[in-house]
């Protein structure tokens, strides 16, 4: 027992500031609630509230920033500004995908429904918020956010990844998009898909490994899209459960990839219909 009392002794002195989990999780809802007032604990009506919420938050990010200096390189204050400053453009990147999930999906009655019930809109949401951040020169702190929508939705969005705008998840369950990922604008991804890795290595950590997905894109459910050379040309339509680990050229369809016995060569054939 003594050993490890020291052993834990010595971890809670190494991380004498470390931000919780909570504390960050906290941060993100009263962000998203900020933005999106369905989230909010109580409605902000007036200018100057909302004006002294993200006052308030912005002072909440700064001290954990401040707090934090071996999570970034700059002034925890100055990136906290910044954040905040452009924050007004991850908003109306996320009206966009909220109206793209609407007019993707039939079965949306409104677009109240889609912020309120959806989980990927939720996912996508706290995407935009942690690459922000990521962007800002921010660690950790950008995957404590994705991964706290990870557990509540299902949906994994590394925020490192790059995502055009109006971009609709419907379902979303099991969806995975790697660090590197690239994705255009007015892409469609159902429940299922990764955008992956070819190679797991530690030497290709710096490296572009996770695919390219041109605009105008869509994936449907349980299709599997690896290798950072790997690229999906505009206007395609990606069948479900498809495997793809080349590229795709422009306006292409796969509907279908099966390996199926062929017991005359005793060996495995892979088809793909492409239209």
């Amino acid at each position: 027992m003594e050993s490890l009392i020291k052993k834990l002794s010595i971890s809670h002195r190494n991380c004498p500031e470390c931000p919780s989990p909570k504390v960050i999780h906290v941060f993100f809802e009263n962000v998203l609630g900020l933005l999106f007032p369905d989230f909010a604990t109580e409605l902000m009506k007036e200018g100057d509230q909302i004006a002294e919420k993200i006052e308030e938050l912005r002072h909440k990010l700064s001290r954990i920033l401040i707090r934090n200096k071996h999570l970034h390189n700059g002034d925890g204050a100055e990136i906290a500004n910044l954040f905040f400053q452009k924050l007004e453009h991850v908003y109306d990147l996320l009206i966009q995908d909220v109206q793209a999930m609407f007019d993707g999906d039939p079965a949306a009655k409104s677009t109240t429904e889609i912020i309120r019930c959806y989980p990927g809109f939720y996912a996508v949401a706290a995407y935009r918020i942690a690459h922000l951040l990521h962007t800002l020169g921010v660690d950790l702190i950008p995957r404590m956010i994705t991964e706290f929508a990870h557990s509540k939705t299902g949906v994994d969005i590394h925020p490192g990844a790059k995502i055009g705008e109006k971009f609709c998840i419907d379902h979303g369950t099991g969806i995975v998009i790697g660090e590197t990922t690239i994705i255009g604008k007015c892409v469609k991804i159902y429940q299922g898909v990764t955008l992956g890795a070819l190679s797991v290595e530690k030497s290709d950590a710096d490296k572009k490994r996770h695919p390219t997905i041109e605009d105008y894109v869509v994936i449907y459910a349980g299709a599997t899209i690896l290798g950072g050379n790997t690229v999906i040309g505009n206007h395609s339509t990606i069948g479900g459960n498809v495997w793809i680990t080349k590229s795709v050229p422009s306006n292409s369809k796969i509907y279908y990839q099966a390996k199926m016995y062929n017991p005359a060569s005793d060996e495995t054939d892979t088809y793909i219909i492409k239209n």
